[in-house]
C-alpha cells in the first residue's frame, strides 16, 4: 500500500502524536503503537524506552520521546505513567492524538481531537481484578490493593469522558469497554504484517509466544509437555523487570521439563524463523483481548491450539486453522497436541488465507478513516 499523507482542511500534512505507557518491553500492544507511528509518520510519547529492542523488532527510525522515567514495580510504575500523561501538555504541537495504551489514557484530558485504541480496559482493575488479587497480590497487601483498584476505576471512568473516538482490537474488548466504561467502540483488529511471515516446514517443535505472567497460564504448558517426552516446545516469553513478572518467570524456569526451551526475548528475524519452522502454535492465555501471535502463526501456515475464550474466537477457525478448547485444562491441551501432530501440514492453506484478513493495510486504512472523518466534520 502506498502511504497516503493525511492532510488537514487547509491541505497541510496532519501532525500526529501517539501516547503509549512504556516501551521498555516489546509485546503486541507496543508493536501496534510502533506500527501506527511508522505508517502515519507520527511521533511517539512514552516513559521508559529500550531503543535496542525497538530497533531489533524492525522499528528503527521512529521519533520516540520520553516524558519521564518511571519505576519498574507495580503499582508505582502504572500510577506514575498515568500521572505523567495527565500532566502532559502538547496542545499546540499536533493536530491529532492517538492513545495506544491503558495507562496513557489520561493524556486524553489535555489533547483533542483524540482516538483511544483500546487493547483492553486495565485488566487488573476490571475483568482480572479477582484473579490478580488472588494470584499476584500478597495476602496482607490485598486491602491496599482494593483501595488502589477503587481509585483507578474512578479515574478510568473520569478520563474516558475526555476521549473523542474509541476503537478496540476485538469484540471481546468492545464488550469490556461497554460493561466497565459505558462507552461503545469500533472494532478494528490489530495489524499483522502477514507478508513477512512464511511457511518453511512443520518442524519438530511446538511454539508458544507470550509474556510470562500468570494469566497466560504458561505453567499449564510446562505440565503438559512433561507428559509428552517425544514432543518439544519452544517458549518465547518476554517479561518486565518488576517483582511479580520476575517471580512468575522464575517459577516457570523451575518447573520446565527437559523438552522445553525458554527464550526470554528474541529479535524479529529469529521469531519469524521460529514461526516458519515450528510444527504448530500453542497459547493458553486467559480471555485474551485479541491475540496477535495466533495470527502471526497462521500467516506462517501453522495450526493454532488456543482456549475458546476472548479474541481467539475471532481469529481461529476450529477444524480449519486449528483447535479451540472449551474449558481448557492439561488433559484437553495434551489431546489437542496429539490430534494436530498427526498431520499439521493439512492446515497450512486455510491458515494463510485466514491470516490475510488481519493484514496491516486494513488496520491502517480503518484508523485513517476515523482521522479523516474528524477532519471532514
Amino acid at each position: 500500500m502506498v502511504k497516503q499523507v493525511l492532510r488537514s482542511k487547509d491541505g497541510t500534512p496532519l501532525r500526529i502524536a501517539i501516547f503509549h505507557n512504556f516501551l521498555d518491553n516489546i509485546g503486541g500492544a507496543e508493536i501496534v503503537g510502533l506500527t501506527l507511528a511508522r505508517e502515519l509518520s507520527a511521533e511517539v510519547y512514552t516513559t521508559n524506552i529500550d531503543f535496542e529492542k525497538i530497533a531489533k523488532m524492525g522499528f528503527k527510525d521512529i521519533p520516540i520521546h520520553s516524558i519521564g522515567k518511571i519505576p519498574l514495580n507495580a503499582p508505582f510504575r502504572q500510577q506514575m505513567a498515568l500521572s505523567l500523561f495527565r500532566r502532559l501538555n502538547l496542545r499546540d504541537k499536533y493536530d491529532f492524538y492517538i492513545i495506544d495504551g491503558d495507562w496513557a489514557m489520561s493524556g486524553a484530558v489535555n489533547h483533542h481531537p483524540n482516538l483511544w485504541y483500546v487493547h483492553s480496559p486495565i485488566r487488573e482493575i476490571w475483568d482480572l481484578y479477582g484473579y490478580t488479587r488472588q494470584h499476584t497480590v500478597p495476602f496482607l497487601a490485598r486491602p491496599l490493593f482494593d483501595i488502589w483498584v477503587l481509585l483507578n476505576r474512578h479515574l478510568n471512568r473520569s478520563y474516558v469522558r475526555s476521549v473523542d473516538y474509541l476503537a478496540c482490537n476485538s469484540n471481546t474488548t468492545r464488550e469490556r469497554v461497554k460493561r466497565f466504561l459505558a462507552r461503545d467502540a469500533k472494532v478494528i483488529h490489530p495489524p499483522i504484517a502477514t507478508s513477512l511471515y512464511h511457511y518453511r516446514k512443520n518442524g519438530g517443535f511446538w511454539l508458544s509466544v507470550n509474556r510470562l505472567i500468570s494469566h497466560k497460564r504458561v505453567d499449564m504448558q510446562m505440565r503438559v509437555f512433561q507428559g509428552l517426552p517425544d514432543e518439544r516446545l519452544v517458549v518465547v516469553g518476554s517479561y518486565e523487570q518488576s517483582r511479580h513478572f520476575k517471580s512468575y518467570a522464575s517459577y516457570i524456569q523451575r518447573i520446565k521439563p527437559e523438552n522445553v526451551t525458554i527464550h526470554s526475548w528474541v529479535d524479529e528475524k529469529t521469531l519469524r524463523d521460529l514461526y516458519a519452522t515450528c510444527k504448530g502454535f500453542i497459547t493458553t492465555s486467559q480471555n485474551e483481548d485479541f491475540g496477535m501471535t495466533v495470527v502471526e502463526a497462521m500467516a506462517a501456515g501453522k495450526p493454532v491450539i488456543a482456549p475458546r475464550e476472548g479474541g481467539y474466537r475471532e481469529s481461529v477457525i476450529p477444524g480449519k486453522t486449528g483447535i479451540l478448547i472449551d474449558g481448557i485444562n492439561d488433559k484437553k491441551l495434551l489431546a489437542a497436541i496429539k490430534q494436530i501432530s498427526k498431520n499439521p501440514a493439512r492446515y497450512r492453506k486455510d491458515c494463510e488465507l485466514q491470516a490475510k484478513k488481519f493484514d496491516t493495510d486494513r488496520f491502517i486504512q480503518q484508523i485513517k478513516e476515523i482521522i479523516l472523518q474528524h477532519e471532514k466534520a
